[in-house]
């Protein structure tokens, strides 16, 4: 199980930016988010970031935002396992304008990414919502559309992305113009 408290710092969770990593010549550029320690949900701690922080991820299709963006190599864990898994996230927005836009969880193993577009997570906005989204990261592809591989001849089926997750997180798909506000968690 994985549970997040941001007790003592963001916990890993960053943003990408395309844009920077283009201009940086392809070195990709992932900024931490920022950690609050107290007024989350329940006044638990939780981790922001914004429109400064991210931008449009362009080899993505559909495009797509990466927000909020997780990598178990960079706190030493080995991948993970998530098929059937449940999550259970609080998503809070402040003067988030996703334009037309919905919020996804996605997850990437292999260099090939797969976001759950089933199910569009709700980001309440100003406040916690009551209650968090729960969603069970079921192993069907019907659920799932993969927005990105490394080699688009063979990505990498969703049953080997799910059984090996190196990267998950949350995104921004669908919009009309870039996504601007804060995104929480």
């Amino acid at each position: 199980m994985i549970h997040n408290t941001f007790k003592n710092g963001p916990e890993g969770w960053c943003s990408y930016d395309y844009h920077a990593s283009m201009v940086d010549q392809g070195t990709n550029v992932f900024i931490l988010t920022t950690c609050e320690r107290k007024g989350g949900a329940n006044d638990s701690g939780y981790v922001w970031s914004n429109n400064t922080r991210w931008s449009a991820d362009t080899p993505e299709r559909p495009l797509s935002i990466l927000p909020l963006i997780f990598y178990r190599h960079w706190v030493n864990a080995d991948p993970i396992d998530v098929r059937d898994a449940e999550m259970s996230v609080y998503l809070r927005g402040d003067q988030l304008n996703l334009d037309g836009g919905q919020c996804l969880f996605w997850v990437l193993a292999h260099g090939t990414r797969w976001h759950m577009n089933s199910r569009p997570l709700t980001v309440a906005e100003g406040s916690w919502a009551g209650a968090p989204n729960r969603i069970t990261l079921k192993n069907k592809e019907a659920l799932w559309h993969m927005s990105w591989s490394g080699d688009p001849e063979k990505p990498a089926p969703l049953d080997t992305v799910l059984g090996r997750a190196h990267s998950y997180g949350f995104s921004f798909v669908g919009f009309t113009a870039e996504v601007t506000g804060r995104l929480s968690m």
